[in-house]
């Protein structure tokens, strides 16, 4: 049977239903800059992670590297009773595939999944880039430390297993270290088309790449900003989709952006001490980081990224040159605040690991009227203790006002017009746990 609630803002009071989980402090506090260290150092050591440098060594090149990752989240499976699968996946690339490949090479990934208890084909996947470049993206034999960019990542989203296995979840994560990165996002293709032949349902990908300079290039020393990169709208969307935007609204609401405003909401509860930037674009001005080619499939996606660049130790050989020190050596990182960011993702992803799934099929009715109505369906209605009804200010980026209700699919909120706002529904587990928002795909007459 299904319930309609209506509140009245000027007569009802509404109970508050929210909580924070200690889990997630403790996970913030687990989190190692010295175990970070450790795997930025390993990766460092292997010279070059150009995706067509050796293969057969096992202290040079991308092969020894892959490996060495692989044989870490095999490490840490055994810690936790064999929890994570870990694997190998990827495809060939030729020259005929694009200009920024020299030869035919392997792109492979290394995949560590962490089964939901729940929903074991409900993922939320956190990714580093394994690869590295020196100033010519071809050339696969200089030395390419490439410790931020991006050891970082990938040594945050191998201490996130390391942190997180410990604990069991209802939907999956998968940690993943991607290949292929500065050739055209390779990795981030194939296991992204490996998701969809596979029907993997995803919540989000959060992919960190830079996450370890506080010194920009700009002069700014900041160890506490970071960015939230995302897409405003799914690219997959429909014409008739965009068409209805511009009289319902829905330009900045797209499943990326409101994974976004989770991250950021996340972060403000549980760190904070720090501060996060969402920017709204896929990535930084006429770019793309690996988030990209999930978010092609349909698949919401953000990156993670340090606020304050510093070009000169991007993309370069090391070297001096007219007493600039150009070059990613491990000595421009900064652990602590790798320590930081990881746990940001590790918090968010738990947040949504734990959460129920979100609501579906949410329709949005008050056209013309002094009231705005709300309708949605659920899936395992069991696992939800209520849910919150967000709204803000078309102009706001956050979601700034919500009621929490209870046993109740449909609701007429008394006194809010829906012209001045926009509107979402996310599900609360009992645990206290939300679903990402989820904004109207449907209006009601």
């Amino acid at each position: 049977m299904k319930t309609i609630l209506t509140i009245a803002f000027l007569t009802i009071t509404t109970v508050f239903y929210g909580q924070v989980d200690s889990r997630i402090y403790d996970i913030v506090d687990d989190v190692s800059a010295e175990k970070l260290e450790y795997y930025i150092q390993n990766l460092v050591d292997f010279g070059t992670r150009n995706t067509f440098s050796e293969t057969e060594s096992d202290t040079r090149g991308i092969g020894a590297a892959r490996r060495w990752i692989k044989d870490e989240f095999e490490t840490i499976s055994s810690s936790c009773n064999d929890c994570l699968d870990v694997f190998f996946q990827g495809e060939t690339v030729t020259p005929e595939d694009g200009n920024r490949i020299p030869k035919t090479a392997e792109v492979l990934n290394v995949v560590a999944v962490q089964k939901g208890k729940k929903y074991p084909n409900s993922y939320v996947i956190m990714s580093g880039d394994i690869d590295s470049r020196a100033s010519d993206t071809q050339d696969f034999t200089t030395d390419a430390p490439g410790a931020n960019d991006n050891a970082t990542g990938m040594a945050g989203a191998m201490e996130a297993a390391r942190v997180l296995s410990q604990y069991e979840f209802d939907h999956s994560i998968v940690y993943v270290g991607l290949s292929g990165e500065e050739q055209g996002l390779y990795g981030g293709q194939f296991l992204a088309k490996y998701a969809k032949e596979n029907d993997w349902n995803i919540i989000g990908i959060i992919n960190n790449d830079m996450i370890g300079n506080i010194e920009g290039v700009d002069g700014v020393i900041d160890n506490r900003t970071f960015r939230i990169f995302s897409e405003a709208h799914n690219p997959t969307e429909t014409d008739r989709e965009r068409q209805m935007k511009r009289f319902y609204g829905g330009e900045v609401d797209g499943t990326s952006r409101q994974l976004a405003r989770y991250v950021y909401e996340t972060t403000k509860t549980y760190m904070p001490e720090m501060n996060p930037m969402m920017i709204y674009r896929l990535d930084r001005f006429g770019r793309g980081g690996h988030h990209k080619p999930f978010n092609d499939k349909g698949y919401p996606g953000i990156r993670i990224m340090e606020a304050h660049e510093n070009y000169t130790q991007q993309h370069q050989d090391v070297r001096v040159e007219d007493g600039i020190a150009y070059g990613d050596v491990i000595e421009h990182v900064n652990f602590d605040y790798v320590k930081k960011l990881t746990a940001v993702n590790a918090i968010s992803m738990a947040s949504l690991a734990w959460a129920p799934p979100a609501p579906t099929e949410v329709a949005i009715g008050g056209i013309v009227e002094p009231s705005v109505r709300l309708k949605w369906e659920q899936k395992n209605p069991s696992d939800v203790k209520g849910y919150k009804i967000y709204w803000r200010s078309t102009t706001s980026p956050t979601w700034d006002h919500f009621r929490y209700v209870e046993n109740v699919n449909e609701i007429t909120l008394e006194g809010i017009v829906i012209d001045n706002f926009f509107f979402g529904i996310a599900a609360v587990g009992k645990n206290g746990h939300e679903s990402v928002v989820v904004f109207p795909s449907k209006i009601m007459r």
